[in-house]
């Protein structure tokens, strides 16, 4: 009991916390009046809140193994939680509109939610396909209903797409699980890995962890499962697809940096295998973006395109490329919610995400532009950005990895120009005055979405300009690895 209780304070604490908080809105949730509907993000905020002071509890060094080596904690695994648990608070404040029109079901949609953020640090946390498996699949459960939360038609056909294809790259992954715990008579990753140390990996090997790659690949809405990206983004409440642009991305680079560093690591064709993949999904994502005329169908594809840069980084595994990818992550992570925010303020204000409504804004809402246009440029990779540094960072990455990828960077290059392409037209269009679109936004400066586009805004520029000390802080969680 004592050993179980020593686990728990030290690798996963926070998780328990998220656990307690979770239970709470369920229990309420059977007797609560829905005129205290509003009690229920406080509680989801307060229950993130004492989680993010918890990780300070948390063994860092030397890495502690819990649960009988199935769950972990060390530095890299305690920084991406932090990570987790920062989105997931911003993303309970733009929520705010999005729970207020069904009220009768806030507290079920932030138990959903924190179902979803406990499910994405224990998979952080994993240290065993079984455990792993167990969190993905909570993870995916709570991303079901969450995306069909907003009703009808649109949102119920987003929520059964992600469900079929989801299933389908979990066969997929499990199948390749399967195989390797038929080759190494083990799930936990450190067995594996030292079973690999002393025995030449074979065919099966790689088959079977092409096959698990390729099922966790859907998380990252990278090819062969990226289809549903569109109709998700199209579909779900705007603050959902806030929560699956970042989150599961957040979990799943974590769980992949750790998989190609160790028990991955063993096969040569792998890194190809996953530059392919991430070349192919940056040409079709940019390609079907500058289609685009809905700024939610514009971010899937910025989604996918994003994700494929940092898995070509990723699958060149080092200690250098690593701090790289973790670097490209945080900075995504605050300009993507910036444009998530001004979303929100968008449809807060009345507009829907077709990018004509932007026309004009500019002229009657500078400050707005000024913030959101900060966001997207940083998307867009432009100088003075968090973005621009990034991407740079990112290029070093592969030159470094050797001559052999650049042919394969020249194309992530041309696929970066036209994305810098479509993320210019939408500023452009905030610019662009026209007397029949009616381009007034009444924002309250102290609500929330505003509050957190202004914030992400700064700390794209703040990062962009001073970006050494993040950079030197990623080496570091790098190299603990």
């Amino acid at each position: 009991m004592m050993n179980f209780i020593y686990d728990i304070f030290n690798s996963m604490l926070a998780e328990v916390f998220l656990i307690f908080t979770i239970l709470v809105l369920i229990i309420i949730s059977m007797f609560y009046n829905v005129r205290f509907y509003k009690a229920s993000k406080w509680i989801a905020l307060f229950g993130v809140v004492i989680s993010m002071f918890s990780l300070q509890k948390l063994q860092l060094e030397p890495i502690y193994y819990a649960f009988h080596d199935n769950v972990l904690s060390d530095t890299f695994t305690v920084f991406a939680k932090a990570l987790i648990l920062i989105s997931a608070f911003i993303i309970i404040l733009l929520s705010k509109n999005n729970v207020s029109k069904r009220s009768h079901k806030t507290f079920q949609f932030y138990a959903l939610l924190l179902s979803g953020v406990f499910a994405s640090m224990f998979a952080i946390s994993a240290n065993d396909f079984l455990a792993l498996t167990v969190a993905l699949e909570l993870l995916s459960f709570a991303t079901y209903f969450l995306i069909a939360f907003k009703k009808g038609y649109l949102s119920k056909e987003a929520s059964f797409k992600y469900l079929i294809t989801n299933s389908f790259s979990t066969a997929v992954y499990l199948f390749g699980v399967s195989y390797l715990y038929g080759t190494t008579g083990s799930f936990n990753f450190s067995d594996i890995n030292s079973y690999f140390l002393s025995h030449e990996p074979d065919v099966i090997y790689t088959i079977s962890i092409i096959m698990i790659v390729s099922g966790l690949l859907f998380k990252l809405a990278v090819l062969p499962f990226a289809n549903w990206v569109l109709d998700v983004y199209r579909g779900a409440p705007t603050s959902v697809t806030a929560f699956i642009a970042t989150l599961p991305k957040i979990a799943m680079i974590t769980v992949m940096a750790r998989l190609l560093a160790f028990s991955l690591s063993f096969s040569f064709e792998l890194p190809f295998i996953l530059i392919i993949l991430s070349v192919i999904t940056a040409v079709w994502a940019n390609v079907l973006a500058i289609r685009q005329k809905n700024i939610l169908m514009l971010l899937a594809c910025s989604s996918s395109a994003n994700a494929s840069y940092m898995l070509f980084v990723l699958s060149l595994m080092s200690v250098y490329n690593l701090s790289t990818v973790l670097f490209y992550l945080i900075t995504y992570v605050f300009m993507n919610l910036g444009v998530f925010a001004a979303v929100i303020i968008l449809e807060n204000s009345n507009y829907s995400s077709k990018l004509y409504e932007f026309k004009g804004f500019a002229f009657t809402n500078p400050m707005f532009t000024l913030a959101f246009a900060i966001c997207i440029f940083g998307l867009a990779g432009f100088p003075v950005t968090s973005g621009f540094i990034a991407k740079l960072y990112l290029f070093s990455a592969v030159i470094k990895s050797g001559v052999v990828f650049l042919p394969f960077l020249i194309i992530l290059v041309s696929t970066m120009v036209a994305a810098g392409f479509y993320y210019t037209n939408v500023v452009k269009l905030m610019f662009d005055k026209n007397s029949n679109v009616k381009n007034e936004i009444i924002m309250h400066k102290t609500s929330s979405p505003v509050v957190i586009l202004y914030t992400c805004a700064a700390i794209t520029l703040i990062i962009g300009i001073f970006p050494s000390i993040l950079i030197d802080i990623c080496s570091y969680i790098a190299y603990n690895l």
